[in-house]
């Protein structure tokens, strides 16, 4: 394996297949909603944490990233090979992964809540800052900054490959993977 080297649906069923170990970094609430078989859930702001067991895995079995459709999965490769640990990233996310026929399993969320997909939250929040901008700006122009700043946001985002927004609201407490999810992530990486 390489860093930074990216894989097809096809290729990581095939690695899959020889025991490579996947790691799925979205949040809990993503995971539950649909996931590669077999995967384990390390929520991207966990993968510093689990950093030595991850390590300890990948020697072990190799290591394959996947997010929804890769821009996460590339940064979690991204801090591995800092760290000196080989991964490869799932192109497409579990988009891809769907879109190419190959199963998804879905588990129970803790607690019974359904949190959305990230995507959805950052189109909810964009959607109505703009709308609050707008709506703000009939009173004071100066609040239409306000779009102009989620636009360009977005802009930024579809050209980088980065989005800001999904980042701070990862951080809101129903985006956090609840004690028992790094837990039982720490048990799947020595096993």
């Amino acid at each position: 394996m390489t860093f930074g080297s990216s894989l097809t649906p096809a290729q990581l069923e095939s690695r899959i297949d020889e025991g490579v170990l996947v790691i799925d970094v979205r949040s809990a609430g993503e995971y539950a909603q649909g996931h590669v078989p077999g995967a384990v859930n390390i929520p991207l702001d966990s993968v510093q944490e689990l950093l030595p067991e991850l390590r300890q895995a990948a020697d072990r079995r190799g290591l394959a990233v996947v997010c929804a459709a890769g821009p996460r999965s590339q940064t979690a490769c991204a801090q591995l090979a800092r760290a000196g640990v080989e991964a490869l990233s799932l192109d497409g996310g579990t988009s891809a992964w769907s879109a190419a026929g190959r199963p998804v399993s879905t588990s129970a969320e803790p607690g019974g809540r359904q949190v959305w997909a990230m995507d959805r939250q950052v189109r909810f929040t964009a959607g109505a800052l703009v709308l609050s901008g707008l709506a703000l700006g009939l009173r004071a122009p100066r609040a239409r900054l306000l779009s102009a700043a989620i636009a360009s946001g977005l802009i930024y985002s579809a050209v980088s490959g980065t989005c800001g927004m999904a980042a701070l609201l990862g951080r809101l407490p129903f985006n956090q993977a609840p004690p028992t999810t790094l837990d039982a992530a720490r048990e799947a990486l020595r096993g």
